[in-house]
């Protein structure tokens, strides 16, 4: 008895002692050969420094940069460690007076007093090398390196979008951002954010008590390393863009050019505009705020947001529908007595010769000619009622790209508007309304709004014969040559081949020896549509669409210019410039160049 228990004390002394041992071991290992317990114990000697990565850099179609980046740096501070320093020398170095450095330092210290806070952004790389050799006088202060978007040239502000500080609501739903993070605000900056971020590193750097960087801690063993933003490349021709940008001066409006055959954006203009620099740095807020209170409304994206009735422009949609459908065909005629008239109801037109068959109506674009049609289409014998046929138009309206918003890489896309039957039921009570109710979608007026976007788009179907792919800007994200496969699906519209080719030559006709005759060129084979949309505000805006050349395709455009009267004024020459400049690569009719330029419509 005894020997057991003998036994067991020296069994129970024998675990006392090894995990005595342990715990000793444990203790030397810990504070003798690995600090970083030590060392994280005390923020005087460690500081962890976010590694920001570079933004990804943005090319046009050509490889010619658009977007690049600029070095720029933060002031930091970790209010605990900030004591015992000269003040006012820090306010001298970074340009500041004594009140906005205490108002700021309060601020910091509500927020946290140990974790690091940005005292003042975006110092630039030459006021950075002042202050660094005096940053040792300044302890809990430390600059941390960041970078800035620049433009290479002042055009596609729009496009482009700016980079801003990140907002606290965004902080609180994605984890990857903190405050003073920078995030894409608009644009491609902001439609492609996830690639262009990157990845963030981290940095744990050693320093003394006079603030100076005593190097890494435990060689970077713990530093993870920051990667630079995926490159974009864009779709955009630069010398286009900057050429459309150039007629559209002293002009409200918008050109889109797109390439038909794959749905590429070659150029993308609203105007009034902005340089992109000007959203920069520390300027940006002061300078948007100028912007915003604009009486021109240089911040609106008339491209993609102002929504217009199509005009005459919708004329092209009457004639494929009334052809799918089978009450139109190419020889037939209607009569135009300055106008279509029934009853109370009168749409006028101008004066031009007559009757006219389907390719005339185009070259003339007759009011009553579409009036006519669009009755037609609405009395359709295989549908039972107009409602049926209105809902009938509207199906095949929307198959072209009208009505809503394409699933693109461009953010903030509108709809545009075409009115389903129970929106008219609504004003006018169920079946109570008829086409001489909604007479004025003829011409394209009344209720039909369209962007400038989906008029393009238009404008490249008829050009591809019956298809369109998605309207994007972005050709490839990461290298140059790996385009994007979700854009490269063809929406084919339910309308025969043959009756896109019927409408081809009806807009060639336009050209040749209808509205627009008088820009044609013998170079380029022309297809294109006048219209005038009609403004309860002000003078009529001019509108153009057109596609070049007539086979074989390379760009299709539609340009709208506000309060410019009607399509073959304005808006149809500064189309007709835009294509020679694109497939010419120069100009040759300086005397409308010249007019374009110089034309000031913003005094009207």
């Amino acid at each position: 008895m005894q020997k057991a228990l003998n036994k067991r004390k020296y069994v129970i002394s024998m675990i006392f002692i090894i995990a005595g041992v342990i715990f000793v071991l444990r203790l030397f290992w810990l504070q003798i050969v690995d600090r970083s317990y030590y060392f994280s114990a005390n923020n005087n000697v460690l500081r962890h420094i976010t590694q920001y990565p570079a933004r990804g850099l943005i090319y046009d179609r050509g490889g010619e940069l658009l977007v690049y980046n600029e070095a720029t740096y933060d002031l930091m501070v970790i209010p605990r460690q900030a004591r015992n320093f000269d003040t006012l020398e820090l306010c001298g170095l970074i340009g500041i007076d004594y009140e906005t450095f205490r108002e700021r330092m309060k601020k910091i210290r509500e927020y946290s007093l140990y974790r690091p806070s940005v005292f003042e952004k975006q110092i630039s790389k030459e006021a950075y090398g002042f202050l660094e050799e005096k940053l040792y006088k300044f302890p809990g202060f430390y600059v941390q390196p960041r970078t800035l978007r620049k433009y290479v040239r002042p055009i596609a502000a729009h496009t482009m979008g700016y980079v801003g500080e990140v907002s606290p609501r965004i902080c609180e739903v994605n984890p990857y951002y903190k405050p003073g993070d920078y995030i894409g605000i608009s644009g491609i900056e902001k439609s492609y954010e996830e690639a262009l971020r990157g990845i963030k590193g981290s940095r744990i750097i050693m320093v003394d008590v006079f603030n100076r960087d005593q190097g890494s801690f435990q060689d970077g063993k713990y530093d993870t390393i920051a990667v630079m933003g995926k490159n974009l490349y864009a779709s955009l021709d630069m010398k286009l863009q900057e050429y459309g940008e150039l007629l559209m001066t002293n002009k409200r409006g918008s050109v889109v050019a797109i390439e038909p055959e794959s749905g590429e954006i070659l150029a993308l203009v609203t105007s009034p505009g902005y340089d992109p620099n000007l959203l920069v740095g520390r300027v940006r807020s002061y300078n948007y705020n100028i912007l915003a209170k604009d009486s021109l409304k240089p911040l609106f994206n008339r491209a993609l947001q102002a929504q217009y009735p199509p005009g005459s422009t919708f004329k092209l949609v009457h004639a494929l529908i009334g052809l799918e459908e089978g009450v139109l065909n190419l020889q037939t005629r209607y009569g135009c007595a300055m106008g279509y008239s029934s009853g109370p109801i009168h749409v006028g037109c101008h004066a031009h010769a007559g009757p006219l068959d389907l390719i005339q109506s185009i070259a003339q674009s007759c009011n009553a000619y579409y009036c006519n049609v669009f009755r037609t289409i609405l009395d359709n014998r295989s549908l039972p009622n107009q409602a049926a046929g209105y809902a009938k138009w509207r199906e095949m309206t929307c198959s072209l790209g009208f009505g809503s918003a394409f699933d693109s890489d461009i953010p903030n896309l509108v709809s545009g508007f075409i009115p389903k039957n129970e929106y008219f039921d609504n004003i006018y009570g169920k079946n109570r309304w008829r086409f001489l109710t909604i007479v004025s979608l003829s011409i394209g007026q009344g209720e039909i709004l369209t962007t400038p976007l989906q008029l393009a788009n238009l404008a490249a179907t008829i050009a591809n014969r019956g298809y369109y792919c998605t309207p994007h800007i972005i050709r490839a994200v990461g290298k140059q040559d790996d385009r994007q496969e979700k854009f490269q699906q063809k929406h084919s519209i339910p309308i025969s081949r043959r009756h896109f080719e019927t409408v081809v030559e009806g807009m060639y006709q336009v050209v040749e020896a209808g509205t627009a005759h008088y820009y044609k060129m013998d170079s380029i084979p022309i297809c294109g549509k006048t219209g005038t949309a009609q403004n309860p505000h002000g003078k009529d805006h001019s509108i153009f669409i057109a596609f070049a050349p007539k086979d074989n395709p390379k760009i299709a455009i539609s340009v709208i210019v506000e309060n410019a009267g009607f399509g073959a004024t304005w808006a149809a020459p500064i189309a007709f410039l835009m294509i020679e400049k694109y497939l010419m690569k120069e100009i040759k009719r300086k005397d409308v160049e010249t007019r374009m330029i110089e034309g000031n419509l913003l005094s009207n």
